[in-house]
């Protein structure tokens, strides 16, 4: 009977074991053929690449190379049009690559950014008013097509709805 023995020495193999941490990222690499975990870590790393800026100009997405930007309001949408060159240049150097090379901005309008949920303030709930233990006791003393006297009995239907 004959045995096969399988040699690890070839070229191109080591006869080495590797640590999980150090083969997986290469492997994810290979397979990431889009480019999309580099976009994920620009997503993650916005505030510190943008620095100050980051507050106003936040990630929306991309359509091939161009990136979209969102801001809140619209002049601050208008200003950072000027600084759109230094923003695809930190951006760019952060990807180690010319990903992008034109930049959008839209306003937020109530969407989430990709590095992060920013939600609006929730408004307070409207108090309950309490009905005042007097109401209705002007009536005979204001005149009723005074501005004052149609303001108080406006105000005397609020409680009468409840």
């Amino acid at each position: 009977m004959t045995r096969y023995f399988r040699a690890y020495n070839k070229p191109g193999r080591a006869n080495t074991t590797k640590k999980v941490g150090k083969a997986l990222p290469r492997f994810l690499d290979r397979l990431d053929t889009t480019g999309g975990f580099a976009l994920v870590r620009l997503w993650r790393a916005w505030d510190d690449i943008m620095g100050d800026m980051a507050q106003f100009a936040r990630p929306l997405g991309h359509r091939r190379t161009t990136i979209i930007l969102a801001a809140d309001d619209p002049i601050v949408m208008q200003e950072a049009q000027y600084l759109a060159p230094m923003l695809l240049q930190k951006i760019n150097a952060f990807l180690s690559e010319e990903v992008f090379d034109k930049i959008v901005f839209e306003l937020l309008n109530g969407r989430v950014p990709l590095d992060g949920a920013i939600r609006p303030e929730a408004p307070e709930p409207p108090r309950k008013l309490k009905k005042p233990k007097k109401l209705g006791d002007l009536n005979e003393e204001l005149d009723p097509d005074s501005p004052v006297g149609r303001c108080y009995r406006a105000y005397q239907r609020v409680f009468d709805d409840e």
